[in-house]
């Protein structure tokens, strides 16, 4: 208990490049583990299944990302919460919160998954814009079965996960995510190639290996040596508490909802419009098969490559959450700014090297998830893959920038500023940009909406952050001034 303790006074005390170092690299591990498996399964799925298969998982993207909005409205809320109530040295309170956010994960967790299993197929539908092929959906339907059916297990596994590094376990949360990532690795290609389960066998892997990285979650904050721990009197809803972690949890519940909706309107505009344009790699008049499919696999492709940068630079995001939110309770303003500029300077880098990769190394990158002699159908894929990656990532040395102010807000309270950026690139840039350039330009245009929507969204946060620090430099002024 000690040792924990020590931890997170630490926050308020220590160098805070070591600090942003100490927490930040077990996230950036395993979140990079997280997205290289993603990435691994997807080649897994493509070589062992099928370009068809990949297309089926790229329709799925936006259920799993709703299913994801809930899980990051608790977890993250909740280990915000946690974070400013240890720097205010309230550990009871922080003590509820885990409790708190344990029952939500339970109830919405259920809930999501009962709706999601009885309304399945025209769920599908709906964010397929009904212009898949059956043999798209089938493979989509099977997928998420079994997803849907572990789900609860999802929702507690990540955000017990928040928990830990908020409570000054990050070493132990990146262990529990290699774990179950490393479980992954193994089960994957056991059950699609060694037993033959085809797509179902990664859905399998995947409940699997959250089912028992759960389990060593429980015990650790079940163990008489964990700083914070469940306790039954923390296992009863709150008002106060329930309506402080949706609140500043929604900011992220925006994020992935909105990615969900652009997701299923750019598999729409690509199903509709791919292969149309003057420009596009592959033309619906040349190709014989359905050249939608094609276009929605090359996106989930695309999605892939793109989260992996995405989810190192927000492994600085996650590693500045306690320390931001300790030295904010603790009202030193200075130790927040300061840590928060470590954080977009490491987070610019990383997203930086996405660029240069996205844009000298595209045909490399689409290679690898696709066995163009399989078919025409994977041999064009791997076309539209090496055109859209080096569009969409043209802006991406700022996007890093942009991952770090909308987390910021949110570890320090600010629900509606940190909602309001989680829905600017979105809803007010993307989906317009989409609905607008798709038509008329094919598949380009559904690209180059992404750095376009890129762009202005970073002007966006850029004001809204010079105001903020302008404001907790006043602030700490001020502190100074009373003392």
């Amino acid at each position: 208990m000690a040792s924990a303790h020590n931890n997170t006074i630490s926050l308020g005390t220590d160098s805070l490049g070591k600090l942003l170092a100490r927490y930040s690299i077990p996230a950036i591990i395993a979140m990079t583990s997280s997205s290289l498996y993603h990435i691994i399964d997807s080649i897994f799925i493509g070589h062992g299944v099928g370009g068809a298969a990949i297309s089926g998982m790229a329709v799925t993207l936006p259920i799993m990302n709703i299913a994801s909005a809930f899980g990051a409205m608790v977890g993250v809320g909740a280990a915000a919460r946690i974070s400013i109530r240890l720097g205010e040295g309230n550990k009871r309170a922080a003590e509820d919160t885990l409790g708190n956010a344990v029952l939500l994960n339970i109830v919405l967790g259920v809930s999501i998954m009962l709706v999601f299993l009885l309304f399945l197929d025209p769920i599908l539908i709906f964010f397929s814009g009904g212009e898949a092929s059956a043999e798209t959906l089938d493979y989509a339907r099977r997928f998420m079965r079994i997803l849907m059916f572990g789900n609860i297990i999802t929702h507690l596994y990540l955000g017990l996960n928040e928990q830990l590094r908020a409570s000054g376990y990050p070493r132990k949360a990146m262990f529990i995510m290699l774990l179950s990532i490393g479980l992954c690795t193994i089960l994957n290609p056991l059950f699609i190639f060694g037993f033959g389960w085809g797509i179902e066998g990664s859905a399998i892997a995947t409940v699997i290996a959250q089912s028992i990285s759960l389990m060593v979650q429980i015990h650790h904050y079940t163990s008489k040596g964990s700083f914070l721990r469940f306790h039954r009197r923390s296992l009863r809803f709150k008002r106060n508490i329930v309506t402080a972690i949706l609140s500043i949890g929604m900011a992220p519940f925006l994020l992935n909802l909105c990615a969900s909706f652009v997701t299923r309107f750019m598999n729409t505009a690509l199903l509709k419009y791919g292969g149309t344009g003057a420009m596009d790699v592959v033309s619906a008049l040349t190709f014989d098969g359905n050249v939608g499919d094609v276009y929605v696999g090359a996106y989930g492709i695309m999605n892939r490559v793109i989260l992996f940068f995405i989810m190192v630079a927000n492994g600085f995001n996650q590693g500045m959450q306690p320390i931001i939110g300790y030295n904010y309770g603790a009202k030193q303003y200075g130790r927040v700014i300061k840590v928060l500029k470590y954080a977009i300077i490491c987070a610019s880098c990383v997203t930086t090297l996405a660029f240069l990769i996205g844009v000298f190394l595209p045909n490399q990158v689409a290679a690898a998830f696709v066995d163009s002699s399989h078919s025409a159908a994977d041999m064009a894929m791997v076309d539209v893959v090496a055109q859209g990656l080096s569009i969409a990532v043209l802006l991406f040395p700022l996007v890093g920038f942009q991952i770090v102010a909308g987390g910021f807000f949110q570890y320090i309270g600010r629900a509606p500023l940190a909602m309001f950026l989680s829905t600017t690139r979105q809803l007010l840039f993307l989906l317009p940009l989409l609905l607008t350039l798709a038509p008329r330009y094919g598949a380009l245009g559904a690209w180059a909406a992404m750095p376009i929507a890129d762009a202005a969204s970073v002007v966006v946060a850029a004001t809204l952050i010079t105001l903020q620090i302008r404001k907790l430099r006043r602030m700490e002024h001020n502190l100074h001034f009373s003392r």
